[in-house]
């Protein structure tokens, strides 16, 4: 069987921050794990401010946060930034151990959903997707990016929409890091037209496109409006092949997304971009269309 994900849709003279200025109040997805770390690092906190002899309001002035920020990031109801178990680590001499929580933190900032498909593409040498109803979030710009996470309905609160963004952005390590990543895309002509966030945004993204498609492991393919044969009429496909030489799928729908990895599925998936591919400009003459959109926008 497929495995299936289902997912509700980034003072006073101190060098610190203080009370107020760090993570909102949050509260995890219900099918997302994040709760149970965040949970899981506030009683750690709790166990060694408690074994130091410290107040909750006597620990925040030494950190250089007020006793309601400390209560909330011990009841693992605020996200603690790394200054915090920074800080926290020094003044409770933790020796690195409420420090080194911090990567494990940094992950749970993000959504569920987003941390499982960053560590699909963290582990993929090829990456290739098609996308049909905006431009993909791994080619985006981070003011495109807010720009469509903020025409969500329901609206997104604001510190919601930046951990979105941020998530998205992060994923974006895929085009530098090394060995290199193998990455085409395929693009629907509509989603270079669609201005997203206003003309100047959606130019902005345009120019970064060229950028991207400039690059000797990326691919950009624009498929034409005007094709009167065309495999991808079934939605959007994401396609990773892993470094175990195993393949997935990835696909998201309006309030769910999905991991394939039975072969069978997959395999159509395959045959459906290969044939999605060869149906859309290649990528030189798609480079040229950019350059002609842009133009005109």
């Amino acid at each position: 069987m497929s495995e299936v994900y289902a997912v509700s849709a980034d003072g006073g003279g101190t060098d610190y921050p203080v009370d107020g200025a760090d993570e909102p109040d949050w509260e995890p997805d219900l099918e997302d794990d994040s709760g149970a770390v965040i949970a899981a690092v506030g009683r750690q906190i709790k166990l060694w401010r408690e074994s130091a002899g410290l107040g909750q309001a006597e620990f925040g002035t030494k950190i250089g946060y007020g006793e309601n920020q400390v209560y909330k990031v011990e009841a693992g109801k605020r996200i603690p930034r790394p200054e915090f178990l920074d800080r926290a680590d020094e003044v409770l001499g933790a020796g690195g151990k409420i420090a080194a929580m911090k990567r494990d933190v940094a992950e749970a900032r993000y959504p569920g959903k987003v941390r499982h498909l960053a560590k699909l593409e963290g582990e993929a040498v090829e990456l290739g997707a098609y996308g049909n109803h905006n431009i993909h979030g791994l080619l985006q710009t981070e003011e495109y990016a807010r720009a469509l996470f903020d025409v969500r309905r329901p609206a997104l609160s604001a510190d919601d929409l930046d951990r979105y963004v941020s998530a998205r952005l992060a994923r974006q390590v895929i085009f530098t890091r090394t060995p290199l990543t193998t990455l085409t895309f395929v693009q629907e002509e509509v989603t270079l037209r669609r201005p997203i966030g206003g003309t100047m945004v959606l130019r902005r993204q345009l120019e970064h496109l060229l950028e991207l498609g400039g690059l000797r492991h990326v691919e950009i393919q624009v498929m034409p409006t005007d094709r009167d044969d065309h495999a991808g009429m079934g939605g959007q496909v994401q396609l990773l092949k892993l470094r175990d030489g195993s393949a997935v799928g990835y696909s998201e729908a309006q309030l769910t997304s999905r991991v394939l990895s039975n072969p069978k599925e997959v395999q159509v998936l395959e045959l459906r971009y290969g044939i999605i591919r060869s149906q859309a400009l290649s990528p030189r003459e798609s480079l040229v269309f950019i350059e002609r959109v842009l133009g005109e926008t």
